[in-house]
């Protein structure tokens, strides 16, 4: 499988005070061993980045298709800098999969411009578990750093 060149994102130069940053994560439960593996792998980069676990707020919701009402009630709060959307569909375990895969990503995207809020979108869309497996740890980090400097981007605009 190839990876893409993400580049790197510099971080020291952040026009935010990164402990203070505050991070709303909305974790799908369904295909749990493999979103729990994204949240943890998402949370841990985060204070890495040094944000503080303080000012992480993390909930779960039953599928993809409940992220995006999630995220709107976190957005509607206006106190979340980032916000991060973390699921799984896999197309040989959801029957329904392409109206889960495009629906929840429509919704998420919604969120993000109606409320003008950055949300990092690491739901998973594969086509079986082993590919789900592969991606679950890398896409956890990469939707931490998303939000980080998505975050610091929209101060700067």
């Amino acid at each position: 499988m190839f990876s893409a060149n993400k580049g790197t994102a510099d971080f020291t130069e952040s026009r935010i005070d990164i402990k203070k940053l505050s991070i709303g994560i909305v974790q799908a439960r369904i295909i749990e061993p493999i979103t729990n593996a994204l949240a943890q792998a998402c949370k841990a980069e985060l204070i890495a980045l040094g944000v503080r676990e303080k000012y992480i707020n993390h909930v779960i919701v039953p599928g993809a298709l409940e992220i995006p009402v999630a995220l709107q009630a976190m957005a509607e709060k206006t106190k979340y800098d980032a916000l991060i959307a973390l699921g799984c569909i896999i197309r040989g375990v959801t029957y329904h999969f392409e109206l889960v895969a495009n629906e929840s990503g429509a919704g998420v995207s919604r969120v993000s411009l109606d409320y003008k809020v950055p949300i990092a979108n690491a739901i998973l869309t594969t086509e079986n578990l082993e590919q789900a497996i592969a991606r679950k740890t890398e896409k956890g980090r990469d939707a931490a750093r998303v939000a980080v400097e998505m975050a610091n981007l929209m101060e700067a605009i």
